[in-house]
């Protein structure tokens, strides 16, 4: 595979993400990484709107442990290339490039940690590569299309009004700008960490992801992400490895889906926390926990 120079990076920036960088070439795009470590292989993948940043706690709170800790940035978001057009954006293209990615990467016996968007496209992509996948770990995320009689959030409800969501998402850079808003401690998100979020998605040019993945997620039962998501659910439901849940109770977006992905996973102990929706910055010593555990597991 090859890896081509990463972005520069502003100095303050640089200095709170001290891992290996690089981009991959998938499918025209370029898509940002970074890594850490060598030895088995930990996929961690990121929702809407961050990037790979969101898991750097994590990732050195398993520093010196022999594993291979992959932060991507998804296409859209972070460093990774970044389409203008909205519509490039849907489940099944994103899994395709994070799929791209594993193959180029040639990843075997991969433990897979995802949360929001992160974890049904992660999910997605090893479908049809089962056999990379040797556990997984969930947080915060759905595994699954929503139930009929299901209520959309408002956040997602709004992302599907026209005029007022590309005012709100595009002209003010919302979700990015008030993410705090989404958290269990408000200050976990404040400062240069809530600057290292809004940093790669100003201006009109690089922001189209957040309000395109704020669509992404279903508002009826019709919805075109919804096969996917069954696709999704199959390979939860049926996985019988090792597996852990940990969530963040505070969390207002995906908070109420917990119950929904221990039904799904029922071999799977679940680590509650008074974390958020970005629970990543606020518990990451628990979900390093969680991705140890599952690692003890594996024959």
């Amino acid at each position: 595979m090859q890896r081509l120079p990463p972005p520069p990076l502003p100095d303050w920036l640089a200095a709170m993400v001290p891992f290996e960088r690089y981009v991959v070439d998938i499918g025209g795009w370029k898509m940002h990484v970074m890594e850490q470590g060598e030895g088995r292989p930990v996929f961690m993948l990121h929702g809407n709107p961050t990037w790979g940043f969101l898991y750097r706690k994590v990732a050195l709170a398993l520093k010196g442990e022999p594993l291979r800790v992959i932060m991507p940035d998804l296409i859209g978001l972070g460093w990774s290339d970044k389409p203008r057009d909205l519509s490039m954006h849907t489940i099944r293209n994103h899994s395709t490039w994070i799929g791209d990615l594993i193959d180029r990467m040639d990843l075997r016996g991969m433990v897979f940690v995802g949360q929001d968007w992160g974890g049904p496209i992660g999910l997605h992509a090893l479908v049809p590569r089962r056999d990379r996948l040797a556990g997984m770990v969930l947080m915060n995320t759905v595994a699954g299309p929503p139930r009929p009689g299901f209520t959309p959030t408002p956040f997602h409800r709004l992302s599907q009004m026209p005029l007022v969501s590309d005012l709100l998402f595009r002209g003010f850079g919302f979700p990015q700008r008030g993410m705090n808003f989404a958290q269990g401690d408000k200050r976990s998100i404040r400062g240069n960490v809530a600057r290292a979020y809004a940093e790669p998605l100003r201006g009109l040019a690089n922001n189209a992801a957040p309000l395109a993945l704020a669509r992404m997620v279903p508002d009826t039962l019709n919805h075109p992400s919804c096969t996917a998501l069954k696709e999704v659910e199959a390979l939860v439901s049926s996985w019988k490895g090792p597996a852990a849940i940990v969530w963040g109770d505070r969390d207002p977006v995906l908070g109420r889906t917990r119950s929904r992905m221990e039904r799904l996973l029922p071999q799977a102990p679940v680590t509650r926390t008074e974390a958020g929706h970005f629970l990543q910055e606020e518990a990451p010593d628990a979900i390093a926990e969680a991705v140890r555990n599952v690692v003890a597991q594996i024959v």
